[in-house]
């Protein structure tokens, strides 16, 4: 059973300078709500309650958009406006969040989150949430629970989201590469970053299940040639020695918000997706 996930939020976000000169790129909004607000809700409804957000070690604009705030609640309550942070109470309500600086010790690279929470980690299974991904969905949570459900039942080294894109987009994506003689549904055999062509049309998304047993594999692989540690390379290794598995995305869409087209696109897709956003935005882009 996967009771804890650590989201990545510890990068400089210099595709959007000079914005978050300040601030995170993770609390960029989306709509109403800051970007990793959204993926905290997504955690949540998948069944994880023990969140940990690893963030950059001289930021604490995470951990304070995540505090309770007195001043600010009395305030709201004062003017019968406390439905503007009952998204907050809820999650306030229903988990518990840590918040661990990714010291300067450690290194470049997407990986560096899991090793700057590994007392959090502990030895326990974890999901794995890179803070520039977001998944838009009916029912949020419902993919995230998808790839637990797959690893409680499988019990593979790993679990992997994908997206199937069409091939000329692949080559800006990561992939996955089939396994040839799979012990299980969807095995693979590697993650290959950005090649054309292919070896397969599904696109490595920011969502893991991870047994504890890449928390090792990270420890000792050391970087990367281009000075980086990166999660693909541990995964790499346990797809090598053990088992696995590629779980689409079938019920959603796949959204990053790495740079401001794409994020401006993730709000679009939000917005339409939203009852209360949808027939005013549809009537404004027709007018353009």
């Amino acid at each position: 059973m996967i009771n804890k996930a650590v989201i990545t939020a510890a990068g400089r976000g210099t595709r959007f300078l000079p914005v978050v000169k300040s601030y995170p790129k993770e609390l960029v909004p989306i709509l109403e709500k800051p970007n990793i607000q959204i993926i905290v809700e997504e955690i949540i409804a998948a069944g994880i309650k023990n969140i940990c957000i690893v963030h950059r070690p001289d930021d604490n604009a995470i951990k304070s958009f995540f505090t309770p705030d007195p001043v600010l609640e009395e305030y709201l309550t004062k003017n019968n406006k406390m439905e503007f942070l009952a998204s907050l109470q809820k999650i306030w309500a229903e988990s518990h969040l840590e918040f661990v600086p990714q010291g300067d010790d450690l290194p470049y690279g997407n990986a560096s989150p899991a090793l700057a929470a590994k007392d959090f980690i502990g030895t326990d299974d974890f999901a794995y949430v890179l803070g520039d991904d977001l998944i838009v969905e009916d029912n949020p949570g419902e993919y995230l629970k998808q790839m637990i459900n797959i690893f409680d039942q499988y019990h593979p080294d790993f679990v992997v989201a994908t997206q199937e894109m069409p091939s000329v987009e692949m080559k800006r994506y990561g992939a996955v590469v089939p396994h040839t003689t799979p012990t299980v549904p969807n095995q693979i055999s590697a993650l290959l970053e950005k090649m054309d062509p292919p070896p397969s049309n599904f696109a490595v998304l920011g969502r893991y299940i991870a047994s504890n047993k890449i928390m090792d594999v990270i420890k000792g692989q050391g970087i990367s040639k281009d000075n980086e540690l990166w999660w693909a390379d541990a995964l790499n290794t346990l797809a090598k020695n053990g088992v696995g598995i590629n779980e689409p995305i079938k019920d959603g869409i796949w959204m990053t918000t790495g740079d401001p087209i794409r994020w401006l696109k993730a709000n679009i897709v939000f917005a339409l997706n939203l009852p209360q956003y949808k027939d005013d935005l549809q009537e404004f882009l027709k007018t353009l």
